[in-house]
């Protein structure tokens, strides 16, 4: 076996190990084909307010400006969806299944420098950086690249076998390794569900949205008073918004996670959204996703929900 197998096989095996349920690797190179989209999306102004999107367009592009000599782009995925959901009923306030454990930010980040620590101990010195939804890599482009599925309408990655409740992560580093074939096939077809069950309409077109309407958007990205032409719109997403990926049919293949850390606490199982006070939230949300929003945006956003 040539050792650009061996290496190949050892990430795959290392991935599985560490938990991670799919990898895929592709070549570090331009791509060629996103610019002309990405330039098209910002200059509608679909990023709205998160104007860090605009920033880097040349290293969004090309992973070769973010590690010397790139030369592989490992995609990984990190399946989330909870065993038991908490309550969505109509009166529950509800947050996004990623948001339930501890900020995925920490977990998957930890494993993905326990992954490289393991490729250097068994292959030797390797120049590589490690991304969780951290930087300015094109996280969904990669992984169709590397295989691992197609974009979806609602422009998430999509899985055939596993729907879409994972957690992307990468690997670019300067070693060449044995690269998996690109998914090419929309296995979308013309279901529309997802754009027909977005409240704010934020699905615009297949596979292009504009973030500035998106629930997660303004509960999460904007820091500005929710505009009033949402009121009504938000149907109790209180953080985050899981509606485009609860009513797409791949997501039946959704199995429950296995991470522990992943599970929310009996605590937040119990929260009393309406009663939290500042205390509580610092409590109950220490270590979660959900610190993004900090106690003011939280409050903001459940008082726009109440209002409406």
């Amino acid at each position: 076996m040539q050792q650009q197998e061996k290496n190949t096989l050892l990430i795959k095996n290392t991935a599985r190990n560490l938990g991670f349920d799919y990898c895929g690797i592709a070549k570090a190179e331009y791509l060629e084909e996103e610019a002309p989209k990405l330039d098209a999306w910002l200059a509608k102004n679909y990023h709205g307010k998160m104007a860090y999107m605009a920033n880097h367009f040349d290293k969004r592009l090309d992973p070769r400006k973010l590690v010397d000599n790139a030369q592989s782009v490992i995609s990984l995925m990190y399946n989330y969806y909870p065993p038991k959901k908490l309550p969505e009923g109509k009166e529950d306030l509800k947050i996004a299944k990623y948001a339930y454990g501890k900020d995925y930010h920490f977990v998957v980040k930890d494993k993905l420098k326990s992954f490289l620590e393991i490729l250097r101990e068994e292959i030797g010195e390797i120049n590589g950086r490690v991304f969780v939804d951290s930087a300015p890599v094109m996280e969904r482009q990669w992984a169709q690249k590397a295989g691992l599925g197609w974009t979806g309408k609602n422009s998430l990655l999509l899985n055939k076998n596993s729907g879409s409740f994972f957690f992307l992560a990468e690997l670019i580093i300067d070693l060449p390794l044995k690269y998996d074939n690109p998914v090419t096939k929309d296995y979308c077809g013309t279901c529309t569900r997802c754009i027909d069950a977005c409240p704010t309409d934020a699905i615009v077109q297949d596979n292009l949205v504009d973030a500035s309407k998106c629930i997660s958007y303004l509960t999460i990205e904007l820091k500005e008073e929710i505009p009033t032409e949402f009121k009504g719109e938000m149907e109790n997403w209180a953080f985050g918004c899981d509606i485009c990926q609860d009513v797409c049919p791949w997501n039946r293949f959704s199995r429950p996670h296995q991470e522990p850390e992943f599970l929310p606490t009996p605590e937040l199982e119990s929260l009393e959204w309406q009663e939290m006070t500042k205390e509580t939230f610092n409590r109950v949300f220490k270590k979660s996703a959900l610190k993004r929003s900090k106690w003011e945006g939280l409050k903001r956003n459940i008082q726009f929900i109440r209002q409406t």
